[in-house]
């Protein structure tokens, strides 16, 4: 089921937008091309704020550590970062960005629990 997490006028482009009214915190980010994807917040390697992070090339960087994320798969594809975030489906309708969470487990840093 999704729901209303912000609106487009919330994103900017190239940035991620940090939704913490949900457990793990998910990060919403809109492509200079004007895609919008919806991830983890969390790096799984430790507690840092891939919203905070860089986007380019449909990846977002971890402003922690450097580890790189897709933002279409969740993949990392850079360490030290050894495991992926979840991708949570996004619909646009109108002016609100809409989100169905994955069912599947977080990968959460090491000492982050939900």
């Amino acid at each position: 089921m999704s729901f209303r997490v912000c609106s487009l006028q919330d994103l900017t482009p190239g940035e991620g937008l940090r939704i913490d009214s949900i457990s793990p915190p998910i990060a919403i980010f809109m492509t200079e091309e004007g895609e919008i994807h919806a991830l983890d917040d969390t790096c799984t390697h430790q507690d840092a704020s891939l919203a905070a992070g860089w986007v380019e090339d449909c990846r977002v960087e971890c402003p922690l550590h450097e580890s790189t994320f897709s933002l279409r798969t969740g993949a990392v594809d850079q360490p030290p970062a050894k495991r992926g975030v979840r991708v949570h489906e996004v619909e646009v309708d109108g002016d609100d960005v809409l989100v169905e969470l994955s069912q599947d487990a977080p990968n959460l840093p090491p000492g982050v629990t939900v």
